[in-house]
This record gives C-alpha cells, sequence and structure tokens, in this order.
C-alpha cells in the first residue's frame, strides 16, 4: 500500500502528460496499457536465467511494466480532463487491468524463473485483491484500495527485482537459498496478495456491520 498512497503526490507528473494528450480517446491508452502488459509477460516468459545473453530481457521485461503502469493512470487522467469519465470507460479500464495483471504475473509464472505453483498462488492473490476492491464498490461501498499489497506497489516490485536479479547473474549469482529473487518476489506477492485480498473481504463486511448497528 506504500506506493498506492503516492498517488497524489504523482498527479502533477501525471496530468503534465495527460495535457498533452487530449485530443485522443482515453480507452486508446486503456488499450496501449494492456499491449505493454501483453509484451511484458512475453519478455518475462522468453528469458531465462541459465543464458546471460537473454537475461537481457529482462529489462525490456521491466520497462513494459514501467509502461503498463504509466499509461493505465494516464488514461484516468485524460478522461477527466476531457470530461470523458463514464462507466464504460470505468468497466474497460478495470478488465483491461486484470488481463494486463494475468499477462504480467502469469509470464512470470510459467517461465524459468519461478516454479508454476508459486506463480499460480501469487496470480490468485494479485487477482482476488482487485476483486474485493471491486466488489466492494459493486455493492454500494466506495472502490477499496485499502491494504497491504495495492496495484501500484505490485508493479513497483515488478520493474525493479528484474533489473536487480539481471545484475545478480552478472555476478554469477542466480539462485539466494534456492530461489531466484524473482521467485521470491513472487512469494511475497502470492503471501501478501492473498493477505490483501483478505483484509479487504473483512474490511467490507464490517463496514456491513456498522450499518446494520445503525439500523
Amino acid at each position: 500500500m506504500v506506493f498506492d498512497k503516492k498517488r497524489d503526490s504523482i498527479d502533477p507528473i501525471l496530468n503534465f502528460f495527460a495535457k498533452n494528450l487530449t485530443r485522443f480517446n482515453p480507452d486508446i491508452f486503456t488499450w496501449i496499457a494492456l499491449l505493454f502488459a501483453i509484451l511484458a509477460g512475453f519478455f518475462f516468459y522468453i528469458s531465462t536465467p541459465s543464458n546471460e545473453l537473454i537475461s537481457y530481457y529482462l529489462f525490456f521485461a521491466s520497462i513494459f511494466v514501467f509502461l503498463n503502469g504509466l499509461f493505465d493512470a494516464i488514461d484516468g487522467k485524460i478522461a477527466k480532463l476531457t470530461k470523458k469519465t463514464s462507466l464504460r470507460g470505468d468497466f474497460l479500464d478495470h478488465a483491461l487491468d486484470r488481463y494486463a495483471d494475468v499477462c504480467i504475473v502469469g509470464g512470470i509464472a510459467l517461465s524459468q524463473w519461478c516454479d508454476m505453483r508459486i506463480g499460480i498462488i501469487a496470480l490468485v492473490g494479485v487477482l482476488l485483491t482487485s476483486y474485493m476492491g471491486t466488489q466492494a464498490q459493486a455493492v454500494g461501498l466506495k472502490r477499496m484500495y485499502a491494504g497491504l499489497l495495492g496495484r501500484a506497489d505490485r508493479l513497483v516490485i515488478l520493474m525493479i527485482v528484474p533489473i536487480i536479479q539481471h545484475i545478480l547473474i552478472q555476478m554469477d549469482i542466480i539462485h539466494m537459498w534456492n530461489f531466484t529473487l524473482i521467485e521470491w518476489a513472487m512469494i511475497y506477492l502470492a503471501i501478501m496478495g492473498n493477505f490483501t485480498a483478505i483484509q479487504r473481504f473483512y474490511s467490507t463486511l464490517k463496514h456491513f456491520k456498522k450499518i446494520k448497528r445503525k439500523e
């Protein structure tokens, strides 16, 4: 939740880019963000710890994760600036975000960097965290961003860790306590993602208990 709390501090930067892109439909950037997620997942999948040259693909994966996050943030800013916010746009944004999560985390889960079982648990945590946030909104509450691991935090981890992993390979360090650094990151996503989903689940239930008491 660390980076999700910093949303307001980066708003001026996002607004700067968005103001220069208002002539475009915000939905275009939503789809472009998904394209970058697909590319990130692809480069995670084809990179390998056993080939130093191919491990450079981790840099491309990291860049595409960053671009996914950037364009995903800009589309909403453009929609607000051009007064094109709508339920349709909100739905499209959240739906494609989930596909983006599957592409990025799934690409790692299927790669040689991570045990697939760990990857699947991490993906479940990521999807359930987002689901609990939107489901709270669906039942009449505000969109929930609370919890220890939000989407911004996940993206920052998946931007930084691959670069460090590549540096470690240059130092002839592939595994740390039997796992690659990327695998450790996925373990963290698996644990904290599912924990965050549970946090949001109980936070929503507590809200309904408060309403019942008032009645």
